[in-house]
């Protein structure tokens, strides 16, 4: 069935959700899991609660609230800042790069095969409360690390910056933050986003080397991922220096930085919702023109009409499975899924009108493809590699919960 517009959201924005809620959220867009929110999502059983509730029953409901039917876990920035620098294409035009990819070769055509990621593994274990003793290790660092995080020499730094006085909006440092990387000598500015993004120093020679050898070309041409993290950055670190986002953080709430680093994820979505006041101020001002963000609360109210409308089907059409009766969204112009749908293309349209019987022998030769798939890749070199446009099939395995809140979402037959 049609994923729909890749979608990444933040903590925030899953935790105002209600399970049904979810299960919409799930079927009507290709979700990402960025590896930020495992971390977020992990960090809470250190958490203070509210009275009558444990951390493991926070971190639980999250899990189990969390896609599992229509998702895909991002690979680390990190690593494909790694990549990048050494030469890998990364497009930033919504393609979502996952990372335990084994290169398979079928019928002379090659294609990626994914096993299930140690992070989607986890969540299985979370929602039914199990977690593992390094886990709640790693939850007390985050939250030592959270409390522990200091700007102020970072903000007496960045003042220096501001040679024309301080900007006085987010939008100011934005266009400060671009003439800076753009339009300052880019031999300055590749070396000095090596050392501001914590690149290993012994490597930066060969990483230099290989940018001269191909032209010594703008950083935003020669590497987008690259310039895109080293934008976000150096566009945080000025805007607390201008005091127009806090160095202090909210108690209660984490640092301004975890918010921040979402946007490290943003180029591989078409759709960021976040209820956090810094997102909805700053996301915006970094999205393409194929980009939407929403807020939270907006798109809350429109998965509960949705849930309200596929509700008053009839019981047989409902435990049909929600690829029988829920392919696309409503044909309703205020819908707000609808309009997402519509942003990226109105194709989709021709296919819901037309009648799609169910084909049986179809269905099975999918199936047969699919385990041909899964068998080549346990002889395949787990070294190789293969770019994302190379890839002329790609195979994703997930365990699916067929019941969530009210909802079974594929009937017994499946």
């Amino acid at each position: 069935m049609p994923a729909g517009p890749h979608l990444i959201f933040d903590k925030s924005a899953l935790e105002c959700l209600s399970l049904d809620e979810t299960n919409w959220l799930d079927n009507f867009f290709y979700t990402v899991i960025t590896p930020l929110f495992y971390s977020e999502t992990l960090a809470d059983l250190e958490k203070e609660v509210a009275k009558g509730r444990t951390p493991e029953q926070v971190v639980g409901s999250l899990a189990i609230r969390t896609p599992d039917m229509q998702s895909t876990a991002c690979a680390h920035h990190r690593k494909l800042l790694g990549g990048v620098l050494y030469g890998e294409s990364l497009p930033l035009d919504g393609r979502i790069p996952r990372d335990q990819g084994k290169v398979v070769e079928l019928d002379g055509k090659k294609g990626i095969f994914y096993s299930k990621s140690p992070e989607e593994e986890a969540l299985d274990r979370w929602h039914k409360h199990q977690f593992l003793d390094i886990e709640r290790q790693f939850a007390k660092a985050w939250r030592r690390q959270l409390s522990n995080m200091n700007h102020d020499a970072e903000y007496a730094f960045f003042q220096k910056w501001f040679l024309m006085g301080k900007p006085k909006s987010l939008p100011e440092v934005k266009t400060l933050t671009d003439a800076y990387l753009d339009s300052s000598p880019q031999d300055g500015v590749f070396k000095f986003g090596l050392y501001f993004l914590n690149v290993p120093e012994v490597r930066h020679p060969e990483i230099i080397e290989r940018w001269k050898n191909a032209g010594a070309l703008p950083v935003r041409e020669y590497a987008p991922y690259f310039r895109h993290l080293l934008g976000v950055d150096l566009f945080f670190n000025l805007a607390v220096a201008a005091d127009q986002i806090s160095r202090v953080r909210p108690k209660g709430k984490a640092d301004n930085r975890v918010d921040i680093a979402y946007l490290y994820y943003l180029p591989f979505c078409h759709v960021f919702v976040s209820r956090d006041n810094l997102h909805k101020r700053v996301v915006p001002l970094f999205l393409r023109e194929d980009q939407t963000f929403v807020d939270g609360g907006d798109l809350k109210g429109d998965l509960q009409k949705i849930d309200a409308h596929f509700s008053a089907l009839p019981d047989d059409v409902k435990n049909s499975g929600f690829y029988k009766f829920a392919k696309y969204p409503p044909d309703d112009p205020a819908c707000l899924v609808t309009k997402l749908w519509d942003k990226l293309g109105t194709g989709w349209r021709e296919s819901a009108a037309k009648p799609d019987p169910i084909n049986q022998e179809k269905g099975k030769r999918i199936i047969e493809e699919l385990n041909r798939i899964t068998a080549a890749a346990k002889s395949s070199d787990p070294n190789e590699r293969l770019s994302i446009e190379d890839t002329q099939f790609m195979q994703i395995t997930r365990d699916i919960l067929r019941k969530k809140g009210k909802w079974t979402r594929f009937p017994d037959d499946v």
